[in-house]
């Protein structure tokens, strides 16, 4: 075994630099990984632990001490995961043994179906009027966002090259640096080029699609406040985050389409299995319809059940 890597702290350096330079993996991706292993190399230190004395007792202990600080079952899952990746990536390297996460489980999270918008209040929420830069820029970026089913993080990088206003389709680099081309609908086309228009008259020409009027590209946390400013303008009940308006696009048109594959290959999504949980919503869609329409779908009260002999 190779003695050269002798602490946690070291090994977790040399890992997070080969997910950005080898993996080219996103800053989110970044910052979630090394949240997660400074968890580690806390417990590392306190226990006075090198890279090779880690085992797999010493992992049980420091996720139940996670559990017990409050972590809920996805973060201990997320935590486990990356832990385990690191161990697996030093063990490639010879760094270790064996990898001391063999075998051991979090917590199961309890399975949520993602909230989405029905089709008036994603209609709502998008028709954002004004003729103004702030009102241009916002309608174009969720007509945008809710026509084509992008992800915060793939609206927010967009540059004008990516979009093709004249056939109507934007080219998205998603998760694993994979590009997907989409359509854009009518209005969303629309809405992006009153806003270019605007763009360019007071900022000039810029690279990013959805800046600041100083031309700078907005943030994911900018976006997702213009999100919840929107959500009490427009009179939204609830607030609208970014992955609300993600979800109402997979939701609805699965709903029109039940083309479960075709909504796969436009969310970007590697496995079907994640794209299926939007079938649970358009069965719930169904579900309200039935109960709502169907003359044997009621029950009988616990009134009348109670009259029962």
């Amino acid at each position: 075994m190779d003695t050269d890597v002798t602490t946690v702290d070291h090994a977790a350096g040399c890992f997070l630099e080969f997910l950005r330079v080898e993996r080219q993996a996103s800053i989110y991706t970044l910052e979630n990984y090394e949240r997660d292993l400074r968890r580690l190399l806390k417990f590392a230190d306190d226990q006075g632990l090198l890279l090779s004395d880690c085992r797999h007792h010493h992992i049980r202990s420091c996720l139940g001490a996670l559990h017990r600080k409050g972590l809920s079952p996805r973060s201990l899952q997320r935590w486990l995961s990356a832990v385990r990746s690191l161990f697996q990536f030093c063990l490639k390297r010879h760094w270790v043994e064996v990898n001391p996460c063999t075998g051991i489980q979090a917590p199961k999270a309890a399975k949520t179906l993602p909230k989405a918008l029905d089709a008036d209040q994603a209609t709502r929420f998008v028709e954002v009027l004004g003729d103004d830069f702030l009102s241009l820029r916002d309608r174009a970026c969720v007509e945008l966002f809710y026509s084509s089913g992008l992800r915060l993080s793939e609206l927010s990088q967009l540059d004008w090259r990516d979009l093709d206003l004249n056939q109507g389709q934007v080219r998205v680099m998603g998760k694993g640096r994979k590009t997907r081309d989409l359509p854009i609908g009518q209005y969303a086309l629309e809405a992006l080029r009153n806003w270019q228009q605007m763009q360019r008259a007071d900022c000039g020409e810029v690279e990013a699609v959805f800046t600041s009027r100083s031309g700078k590209r907005l943030t994911n946390r900018s976006i997702q406040s213009r999100f919840e400013r929107l959500s009490i303008k427009q009179g939204l009940e609830q607030p609208v985050h970014p992955h609300m308006l993600r979800h109402s696009f997979a939701s609805h048109l699965l709903e029109s389409s039940g083309d479960l594959r075709t909504v796969q290959e436009l969310l970007g999504h590697s496995d079907l299995a994640t794209t299926q949980i939007y079938t649970h919503l358009d069965f719930q869609h169904l579900a309200k319809v039935y109960d709502s329409a169907h003359p044997r779908a009621q029950r009988q009260s616990s009134t009348e059940d109670d009259d029962l002999p």
